[in-house]
C-alpha cells in the first residue's frame, strides 16, 4: 500500500471518499505549524470538537486556540463550511418542492 505524504495525494488517487475527516480537514487547513503536520492540527480540532457538525457551530475565534491556525486558514475553513450549509439547504429545499 502506497503511503501518501499529504491526503490531497491520497484523494487524487482513491477519492475523496476514501479520507478521514482529519484528512480531509488537512486538506484544508494546507500546512501546519512547525513540528505539527496540518493531520496533527485537524485531528486536534475534531477531538475537541467531536466532528464536523461540532465544528460548524463554533464561533471563528475558537480556531485561534489551535497552534497552526491564522486568519487565512480558518476563513477557509469556514468557507467549506458555508458551501456545505448551502448544498444541504438546496437539497432540503428542492425535497420540499417535490411532487409527491
Amino acid at each position: 500500500m502506497k503511503a501518501w505524504t499529504h491526503p490531497g495525494g491520497k484523494l487524487r488517487e482513491l477519492g475523496a471518499e476514501s479520507l478521514t475527516d482529519a484528512e480531509l480537514l488537512a486538506i484544508l487547513i494546507s500546512t501546519g505549524a512547525k513540528g505539527k503536520p496540518a493531520e496533527e492540527v485537524a485531528k486536534e480540532i475534531l477531538d475537541k470538537f467531536n466532528s464536523f457538525k461540532g465544528m460548524a457551530n463554533q464561533p471563528l475565534e475558537k480556531f485561534l486556540e489551535f497552534k497552526g491556525l491564522g486568519d487565512v486558514k480558518i476563513i477557509r475553513i469556514a468557507a467549506a463550511f458555508e458551501i456545505a450549509k448551502r448544498i444541504v439547504n438546496q437539497v432540503l429545499k428542492e425535497k420540499v418542492n417535490e411532487p409527491d
